[in-house]
């Protein structure tokens, strides 16, 4: 498993998930919609720390430097 997820890629993740989990616990987002923000930012947490994104392998795109 080679990385792909670059450092400016791990920082958008970071946030993206940090910014839906505060949606979710602060109630803006509910019910199906929270449950969707949770998923989605637990999957950009998790892509960001292992530096690897499977969608980025199907489609063959790199966010690392050369």
């Amino acid at each position: 498993m080679t990385k792909n997820v670059g450092s400016t890629d791990k920082i958008i993740r970071i946030v993206l998930a940090l910014v839906l989990g505060y949606l979710y616990y602060s109630g803006v987002l509910t019910g199906t919609m929270g449950i969707i923000a949770v998923v989605v930012g637990a999957i950009a947490l998790f892509t960001a720390v292992v530096n690897y994104c499977p969608l980025y392998s199907v489609i063959g795109m790199k966010t690392t430097k050369k």
